[in-house]
């Protein structure tokens, strides 16, 4: 699990590139899943929110951008 302070420092890029992956692993563990062949469930779970967290920051960033301009 990644907290956001560990995310703050981080790039748009390097978050974004991190989203990327985060969206693969989503997929194989769906694929997984359906397959019957999940192991850890809890996985799905943290990886979720992972995203989310993601999502959450460079929308936050993006809102302020533009404030910060102005």
């Amino acid at each position: 699990m990644t907290k956001i302070a560990d995310l703050r420092p981080k790039t748009d890029d390097e978050l974004k590139d991190q989203l990327t992956e985060l969206q693969k692993e989503q997929f194989n563990l769906r694929f997984q899943a359906a397959s019957g062949q999940l192991e850890n469930s809890a996985r799905v779970r943290t990886v979720r929110r992972d995203i989310a967290r993601i999502k959450t920051l460079l929308n936050d960033r993006r809102r302020a951008a533009p404030s910060a301009q102005a």
